[in-house]
């Protein structure tokens, strides 16, 4: 059972802990820890320790910026921290044109990618974007940046990816319009170098003017899933949104793995988990039987399952690239490396929780919970093969404490259950995961 404290700034800290002893934690609720070295590891443990908490508790912004940049070439490490900024509240925007520098810049309470996370755009694309804007200002439309950044250093491909990677988005947002503007925009800047060159000029250049608007007839922007997949393509991350962000509240409460922490986790253990489907490899053991190798994410890094051809049979129509999973595995070591082993897999839109509200004169009363485990224990499913069934969220205090209850409470008939409790004097209700 895991417990979910709610900390300022979305920081949560979870408490795993048994039915039993929900008693005693609404007595005494915390944990203690401890970690031992000598003296000397103490002492230079505990000043790098003291400094980076300093720097990280009163300048959260620019110590998770550095942080980022530090790891920027480990896509692992970035996207884990990417996840620690939106715990701590802090919004990890798309690159701009306009603001962005080399690496991860702080931008008030935001930190922002820098352009050489883009793919397909080099150092000096980069250097002569920077000192563009650093001689004249920023770029107020697609065929000024073409007219102010030498065509040599900034060419299509590294003008299609800024645009694609949403770089140009404070320019014009309809990311298709400017693909369709760039090829005549560049044709047209080309013309204008070549006229300034040999001393030809044009009214433009007499005013000092370029044009603002799109140099042909518009067309709608590329839908939003269009958008994350091409942001995904061009930084290794989807950054202004992702698909599982509308599940993440419940998805802590859910599913205890993150993927980021699967190295650090023991053989044998039973992991739950919400993930995305984005690779899938397909094919027969020697006996013929099919089954499957599935590249899978989540909102703090990605990993590798295994589909085997038993659980094969029963999930192969949930096997679909961009898919989002419930994923219930277990972990093997193979290869001095720990991979998943897929059990069962359900879709995120037919996910349910039962929530169960219990009052504090409640959750100390032993007699009430003894009641509870009893009616949970009547409704649950105790097969340890079926792992597609209702978990039971209980929420103490009002939802400052949420306690995820494990497998072995899980629900087989919710509705029935729902209305067990209720006539016993329980509050409880059915919810979806997926909003």
């Amino acid at each position: 059972m895991k417990i979910v404290s709610r900390r300022p700034m979305g920081y949560q800290k979870v408490y795993d802990i048994g039915l039993a002893q929900i008693h005693n934690f609404c007595l005494a609720n915390g944990t203690i820890a401890s970690n031992c070295f000598n003296k000397s590891h103490s002492v230079a443990y505990g000043y790098v320790t003291y400094q980076t908490a300093y720097l990280k508790a009163n300048y959260t912004v620019e110590y998770m910026a550095a942080l980022l940049s530090s790891v920027s070439g480990d896509r692992d490490k970035v996207q884990k921290y990417i996840t620690n900024c939106l715990s701590l509240g802090i919004k990890v925007l798309p690159p701009d044109v306009n603001r962005s520098g080399m690496n991860f810049t702080p931008i008030g309470g935001d930190i922002l990618f820098g352009l050489a996370a883009i793919k397909n755009l080099g150092l000096g694309a980069i250097e002569a974007i920077l000192q563009a804007r650093e001689n004249h200002g920023q770029f107020t439309s697609l065929a000024d940046l073409c007219d102010r950044v030498d065509s040599r250093a900034l060419n299509k491909k590294s003008l299609e990816a800024l645009i694609q990677a949403g770089a140009m988005d404070s320019i014009l947002p309809n990311r298709r319009q400017l693909i369709q503007d760039l090829e005549p925009t560049l044709e047209s800047a080309n013309r204008k170098a070549k006229a300034q060159a040999s001393g030809q000029g044009s009214l433009f250049d007499l005013f000092g003017t370029v044009p603002t608007t799109s140099t042909t007839d518009p067309v709608p922007d590329f839908s939003p899933a269009e958008k994350l997949q091409l942001e995904k393509e061009l930084l290794g991350f989807y950054v202004s949104d992702h698909p599982l962000k509308e599940v993440g509240n419940n998805a802590k409460l859910l599913t205890p793995t993150n993927l980021a922490d699967v190295p650090e986790l023991a053989e044998a253990t039973l992991i739950t988990a919400i993930v995305m489907i984005t690779d899938i490899k397909e094919f027969k053991t020697k006996r013929g039987d099919p089954m499957a190798i599935i590249q899978i994410e989540d909102l703090s890094g990605t990993g590798e399952a295994v589909v085997f051809p038993k659980v094969y049979e029963r999930v192969s129509s949930l096997l679909v690239k961009d898919q989002r999973l419930m994923l219930w595995g277990k972990l093997e070591q193979r290869d001095e490396q720990l991979q998943i082993l897929v059990e069962d897999l359900q879709s995120i839109d037919e996910v349910q929780l039962l929530r169960l509200e219990l009052s504090t004169e409640q959750a100390l009363n032993r007699q009430e919970l003894y009641q509870l485990k009893e009616l949970l224990r009547s409704q649950s499913n105790n097969s340890k093969e079926d792992f597609s069934k209702i978990p039971v969220i209980i929420s103490l205090n009002y939802g400052e404490q949420l306690v995820r209850l494990n497998n072995q409470n899980g629900i087989k008939n919710p509705q029935a259950m729902v209305e067990l409790l209720t006539a016993k004097g329980f509050t409880a209700k059915l919810e979806s995961l997926v909003p």
